[in-house]
């Protein structure tokens, strides 16, 4: 990419030293952490509706009754993820708790849940958001796949410029809708105060099924949704300005607690005015529109809905790569996901989140309610082990209050494992088991990069037999040329400066070439021999393949020739599609041929730089 453009989309790049000034404030971090979590009433409310309204009055009379019930979990959650922020400031959450107190295994199954939970946070709060807008706005519906792509790639971008400047965005939307939304339940109570209440026996339509115990579990399953984002903070805590833990705790709490004003209030207003959304209207936009009218606050509250759930995937952007990039420094993920970029952000890790939601919105069509059955599996199961793992911390630890600490994480374990199996059973037909099933795969995946780095690990380490401080004889060059021109000039001269066995190779295609080049070889360069090799398939990288270890046998002095590959750099990338790539084929042909004999062949690049 271009710098001028680089720099302005991300910025120009940052040094080391300023990785202190990119930490967040309260503030800041509230609104880059708790999007998901504070959005989620959206889809978690709306998953709540569709799941009850097919009973009809009947059904929608228990939508009060599970919103508390998640409200008490809700406070369960964050009571224990308070204690972990302050057992472990350096972060990394249930993958890190789990690790350290359940063991490896145990450790990975967290991460692998939570990196597939974040995947699904992008994509379900961005298709989300663009229904949530398309409910004001209906004609936006047939579009919701491209718009929901462009908002990924707008939060990508804004996450690509930095922690500080991502703050400072989310910051708008974040607050926006908090005050926008806050209102609207405040006048809601109060309108409430004036106005009688409504009945589900006039608005709900008939029922299609009967109410049963596991329908209104199945109901309670996806409401559990609106869960999701709570761990971000403890994930994040080194983000946070100093001190970390204390400003971390703080924000959680704050989150908690406008998540619950948020859920249990928007629920509890929807029962009162037994509201009902009509075709492809969201259950709180209709709750908006009944309370405000379909004026401009009915406008204002929904666009502040589509920005939040839009910059909601942010705290997916905070989470997935510095989950990431924890396990790629344990060896068990690319190291690549462990560098910082040029702007102090784990670009590589919010690249790949941002190319697997990318896919899930296309695949799934921007569809919202089609995602859903995917998620909660993988937040609930990371509770779980999260909880869990707190709890023998809390044991082999024995601090002060240890007994009370075990007690409230061992509530939560149990509280969000009978949640689990809940979510599991009642989601496994409709998806669930996609993320059953995932689960075990990237946990296999993460073994098998752990074992190649401990491999490549024990083949470079320098403990056992030292290798060899001989220094080499000078080499033998063999230069591939495909004609006579400043490239191979340029090859020919540095080849005779580090060798004085060079040997040029030319694979005759066509008969009659050989004898040509030949001719033309021998009047600018006489003292060094081109062998012709015929090619009578028209290949080119096996004959120069067989020539190499024909010439290694007949010298057989210990070593295998130097391959030099004279290469042309256009000056522009598209350029590279007008030339054939034998150099750099052939580069890779030598690469990965492997040789048994545990001797090396130097290949090396001879780049011409051509000019516009």
């Amino acid at each position: 990419m271009n710098h001028h453009i680089r720099d302005w989309l991300i910025g120009p790049p940052l040094p080391t030293t300023q990785l202190a000034d990119e930490r967040l404030n309260k503030v800041r971090a509230l609104a880059a952490f708790s999007p998901d979590a504070l959005s989620s009433i959206a889809y978690a409310n709306q998953e709540i509706f569709l799941g009850l309204v097919v009973a009809g009055a009947a059904g929608l009379a228990y939508s009060w009754k599970i919103g508390v019930a998640i409200g008490l979990l809700l406070a369960v959650v964050a009571v224990s993820y308070a204690q972990t922020i302050k057992a472990y400031p350096s972060g990394g959450g249930s993958y890190v708790v789990a690790r350290e107190n359940l063991g490896k295994w145990f450790g990975l199954i967290a991460a692998s849940a939570l990196l597939i939970d974040y995947v699904l946070t992008a994509a379900v709060s961005l298709t989300a958001g663009v229904a949530a807008i398309s409910s004001a706005f209906p004609d936006l519906w047939s579009y919701r796949v491209v718009l929901s792509l462009f908002f990924l790639v707008l939060i990508t971008v804004a996450n690509l410029r930095g922690l500080r400047e991502s703050g400072t965005l989310m910051a708008i939307p974040v607050y926006g809708f908090l005050v926008f939304y806050l209102f609207m339940l405040a006048y809601g109570v109060i309108k409430a105060l004036f106005t009688g209440s409504g009945s589900f026996a006039d608005t709900a339509p008939l029922a299609t099924e009967e109410v049963t115990r596991f329908m209104v579990l199945h109901a309670f399953a996806a409401g559990c949704t609106a869960l999701t984002g709570v761990e971000a903070i403890s994930n994040g805590v080194p983000a946070f300005k100093s001190p970390e833990t204390r400003n971390a705790n703080r924000t959680l709490l704050v989150m908690a607690i406008l998540m619950g004003i948020l859920f249990v209030g928007s629920i509890s207003l929807t029962q009162y005015y037994a509201v009902v959304a009509p075709g492809d209207e969201t259950i709180l936009s209709a709750l908006a529109r009944r309370i405000l009218g379909k004026g401009i606050p009915y406008y204002a509250v929904q666009t502040f809905t589509l920005l939040i759930l839009v910059v909601a995937a942010n705290t997916s952007f905070a989470g997935f790569p510095r989950l990431a990039s924890i396990l790629a420094k344990d060896g068990y993920a690319p190291r690549q996901l462990s560098f910082l970029g040029d702007r102090l952000v784990f670009a590589n890790g919010m690249i790949l989140l941002a190319g697997l939601s990318g896919v899930l919105i296309v695949l799934f069509n921007g569809d919202t309610h089609a995602l859903i059955p995917l998620f909660a599996v993988g937040v609930f199961l990371a509770f779980t082990l999260s909880q869990s793992g707190m709890v023998i911390h809390w044991m082999r630890e024995r601090q002060a209050g240890w007994q009370i600490k075990s007690l409230v994480n061992g509530i939560g374990a149990v509280a969000t494992l009978v949640t689990l199996l809940v979510v599991g059973i009642s989601k496994f037909a409709e998806g669930a088991w996609i993320v059953v099933l995932l689960i075990p795969l990237l946990v296999a995946m993460f073994h098998t990069i752990k074992r190649h780095y401990t491999q490549v690990s024990k083949q470079l380490s320098l403990r056992g037999l030292p290798p060899s401080l001989r220094p080499l004889p000078p080499p033998r060059v063999v230069l591939p040329v495909s004609g006579l021109h400043r490239g191979i000039i340029e090859a020919l001269r540095y080849a005779q400066a580090i060798s004085d066995h060079v040997t040029a190779v030319y694979v005759e295609i066509s008969p009659g070439d050989g004898d040509r080049m030949q001719n033309e070889w021998q009047r600018w360069y006489p003292d060094v021999p081109l062998v012709v090799v015929p090619s009578p398939y028209r290949s080119i990288i096996g004959p120069i393949l067989d020539f190499l270890d024909e010439t290694d046998r007949e010298h057989n002095d210990g070593q295998l020739a130097s391959v030099l590959l004279p290469e042309f750099v256009p000056a522009h990338w598209w350029q590279n599609l007008l030339h054939n790539q034998t150099a750099w084929m052939l580069k890779l042909a030598l690469i990965y041929r492997r040789r048994r004999t545990g001797r090396v062949r130097a290949i090396i690049d001879i780049p011409m730089y051509l000019e516009k």
